[in-house]
């Protein structure tokens, strides 16, 4: 029998994004085999609102969720040793609509989507929340945010999206999908923040969404979710500074050329190649899995697409080698193969977060 990789995963409410919460979602468990790609049948591990994303601590005895709602909240589950998760402690998410965690050290950092809040959320140095953090109920450090961008719909003020921690571990960015910018905060020897700028500014309507820094440091890829591109940013440690080398296509000019529009969602690096979620907006179109050469010079090659069979890749994780698409509204969790070729898919409801269990 062949060894399995466990994963979470976090799911949306039954009735969609942006439902009201708590009528019967939660956290899933799925086993992932490691030489065919084929999935278990998923499993319902706890009941809780909105967890659309969910982190692991590196110790492996703590799982955080948000609760994606208006007045967001994170939660810091226990794992126990059957796989189990018991809630230990809530605590407000800082701001409204969580949608990005980020374990640093002894700190659990959120992005706050709708207000574009960055909150800190003190750890113990074995995972847990704080004891005076959980006794307030509050982040200790909250980080709100102004601006908008051309886009009247989606830019009419600041989403933070996704936090990410640079290579040398001086600062965190916040993608901030409704200015447009990448901000910057320094790292204190405490574990805490202090707000230091704007990292890069990007195009406007760019829509930044989610980042992945190259693994030499020297780059970094965002995904423009209102423009529908790859932005490559050269990367300068010294200054804490991206600045443009290259804009890429989510999709070929050829398939571009439908009239679909096309927003990308997750980005992440395997080894020398870029994987990019890609929805077509509207009933036309196929939802792809965007790959890209990543060169020498840290330029993006042209992109190939692997077309899904179903709406809204919201995530993807690359998991011994298979990536794994939570298609959030085919309800469905899909794996493909290296070469983009779909070889297994289960059935599971809104999924929108994939992680793998991390074992002590």
């Amino acid at each position: 029998m062949s060894a399995t990789t466990p994963l979470w995963i976090g799911t949306f409410p039954h009735a969609g994004i942006g439902t009201e919460a708590g009528l019967g979602e939660g956290i899933w468990r799925v086993d992932l085999d490691r030489t065919t790609g084929a999935l278990g049948e998923p499993r319902p591990v706890v009941e809780t609102p909105a967890p659309t994303f969910v982190a692991t601590h590196p110790g492996g005895r703590w799982l955080y969720a948000v609760g994606e709602s208006e007045r967001g909240t994170v939660t810091a589950f226990e794992v126990t040793a059957d796989g189990g998760l018991v809630p230990r402690a809530t605590v407000t998410s800082g701001g409204s609509a969580p949608c990005h965690l980020l374990v640093v050290d002894d700190a659990l950092l959120v992005a706050n989507y709708v207000d574009g809040v960055l909150a800190v959320v003190p750890l113990t140095p074995d995972g847990a929340v704080r004891p005076d953090v959980v006794a307030a109920g509050v982040p200790v450090q909250v980080f709100p945010h102004a601006g908008t961008g051309p886009d009247a719909d989606r830019q009419e003020g600041p989403h933070a999206h996704f936090v990410a921690l640079t290579p040398d571990r001086r600062h965190v960015l916040v993608a901030d999908l409704g200015t447009d910018e990448l901000r910057r905060y320094a790292r204190a020897a405490d574990g805490t923040l202090v707000a230091d700028g704007v990292a890069a500014v990007l195009p406007p309507g760019t829509g930044p969404r989610h980042v992945a820094f190259a693994s030499d440091g020297a780059h970094l890829y965002v995904a423009g979710e209102l423009d529908a591109t790859v932005h490559v940013l050269a990367w300068d440690a010294a200054s804490a500074t991206g600045s443009p080398r290259q804009t890429v296509p989510a999709v070929p000019p050829a398939e571009a050329a439908d009239g679909v529009r096309r927003s990308p969602s997750h980005v992440l690096l395997d080894g020398d190649r870029l994987l990019l979620g890609v929805r077509a907006l509207g009933l036309r179109g196929p939802d792809a899995v965007t790959s890209y050469d990543v060169r020498a010079d840290g330029t993006l090659g042209e992109p190939r697409t692997a077309p899904l069979p179903g709406p809204t890749p919201r995530h993807l994780a690359v998991v011994d080698g298979w990536t794994v698409v939570a298609l959030q509204d085919a309800h469905a969790l899909v794996v493909q193969g290296p070469d983009g070729t779909q070889v297994a898919a289960v059935a599971l409801r809104s999924p929108a977060c994939v992680v793998p269990v991390v074992t002590a």
